[in-house]
């Protein structure tokens, strides 16, 4: 890691901005704040940690969901006043499922809106198959912090887990039927809702579709070795 100098200038309370980025393909990831404490133990362990201005404490990224950030390098801008963080990211940076934080266009600016500009630079969708899960896991995020009157999707986060995890019994006992009649056309359209349902439940628990292609790559990477 590179040495930090003592000339960085912390604000008043302390803090500095830290942007951390895709070490990768240089896509933001999030806008925090450091202090010199979790500065030090950034540079002590290779995680990223941050100051929470609301909660009033350190806090280490990804120390609940898991969704860590490995640090590959720190810089620091002209004014000495922000930090800039390389990262390898952990699945999703925000607290919403999303890549990064910054996944809203604002209305009427130019160029591609924030939702295209994801998903070209999420390195996860190149799990091939993934475009159209990732759009519709999307919409499903979206549904569950919006709740738009009228919303299938709001209603079933309204409902609560139990009743998302009866719709996947529900569809289940519906692709069973299909297949057993042989209905193909059937089949396809119990599938796709069960499949639906099943990134609803993902979204519930606040799993990402790629972590299950990561686990499927991993399987099947393991038996591809073996010549299965």
């Amino acid at each position: 890691m590179p040495k930090v100098p003592e000339s960085l200038r912390f604000d008043v309370n302390g803090l500095i901005p830290a942007i951390a980025q895709d070490a990768e393909n240089g896509q933001v990831l999030l806008l925090a704040y450091m202090n010199a404490e979790a500065l030090g133990r950034t540079l002590e362990t290779g995680l990223a940690h941050y100051y929470s201005r609301s909660r009033g404490r350190l806090w280490r990224k990804g120390e609940e969901s898991g969704h860590v950030q490995r640090v590959r390098a720190i810089l620091y801008d002209c004014d000495e006043d922000t930090l800039l963080l390389k990262v390898d990211q952990e699945v999703a940076a925000c607290h919403t499922g999303h890549r990064s934080c910054f996944y809203r266009a604002l209305p009427g600016a130019p160029g591609e809106g924030a939702e295209d500009a994801e998903r070209r630079f999420d390195p996860a969708a190149v799990y091939a198959g993934l475009g159209i899960l990732l759009e519709v896991y999307d919409a499903i995020l979206d549904g569950k912090a919006r709740r738009p009157d009228g919303s299938y999707v709001a209603s079933l986060f309204a409902k609560g887990a139990d009743q998302i995890l009866k719709k996947i019994a529900e569809e289940s006992a519906e692709v069973l039927l299909a297949a057993t009649a042989g209905d193909r056309e059937r089949l396809v359209r119990e599938m796709a809702d069960l499949w639906f349902h099943s990134l609803v439940v993902l979204a519930d628990k606040g799993v990402r579709p790629e972590e299950i292609a990561r686990e499927l790559a991993r399987r099947f990477g393991k038996r591809k070795s073996a010549g299965v």
